[in-house]
């Protein structure tokens, strides 16, 4: 199948997972994951309508904008984002939702303000509390969205997380039921019910990730096709 073809296929799955939640499909973005493929086939997801695209990498998403692959969509940065690259990402990105520790909120501000912008960003949430994963574990972010609000240069519209990845399904949907609970808790407590975005769910469980409340998943594969690692 076409990227195009996947594309409607994914979106025809997120309306029915919408449906049977009681939602609107149409307030449920689709960033497709673009990491491995090449600047054709970002512009072949953007000329099917995707909603946003979605890099992991800074210097593969550096050689892209270069070549123009994202003219005519959105693009967020959703990969681990390491300090010293935070200025090829900040006024570069329209979003990035990787934002999971203190040093790296203050990072941003100041490369926000030397830019003079505001950059849009998701507060990450290690929900699983995982030693080797990047994000704010669950008791710390209440602190970091405190920190956050601080920041002039810096716009939280949400929170964005990824559970084990060994979890099993049942336990996948206990997670991602965790972060729709702390989205409307740091929400009400901290944003005055401001906060626009949840980010959850991958080619695997955007689905249910959907049914649990996201507004945005995150879909690579089941687009692009499987990456083949090297």
């Amino acid at each position: 199948m076409s990227i195009a073809e996947n594309i409607a296929q994914v979106r025809a799955n997120m309306a029915a997972a919408a449906r049977e939640a009681g939602r609107d499909p149409g307030e449920i973005l689709l960033v497709g994951a673009s990491k491995m493929n090449d600047a054709t086939a970002c512009r072949e997801a953007v000329a099917a309508g995707i909603d946003a695209l979605g890099e992991n990498r800074v210097q593969e998403m550096t050689a892209k904008l270069a070549d123009h692959a994202y003219d005519g969509a959105p693009l967020h940065f959703i990969g681990h984002l390491q300090r010293n690259k935070v200025k090829q990402v900040v006024g570069k990105v329209d979003l990035i939702e990787s934002v999971g520790s203190l040093a790296l909120l203050d990072a941003i501000e100041k490369t926000a303000a030397g830019l003079n912008l505001v950059q849009n960003v998701l507060l990450e949430v290690n929900i699983g509390e995982e030693e080797a994963k990047s994000g704010f574990l669950p008791n710390d972010l209440f602190a970091g969205a405190e920190a956050a609000l601080k920041c002039p240069h810096i716009k939280v519209l949400g929170l964005m997380a990824i559970p084990p990845a060994d979890a099993d399904r049942s336990a996948n949907c206990r997670y991602f039921e965790k972060v729709r609970t702390l989205f409307v808790d740091i929400g009400g407590k901290l944003y005055h019910n401001s906060l626009q975005q949840l980010s959850m769910g991958m080619s695997a469980d955007y689905e249910d990730a959907i049914r649990a409340g996201a507004t945005m998943v995150r879909v690579g594969s089941a687009i692009f096709g499987s990456r083949h690692y090297t």
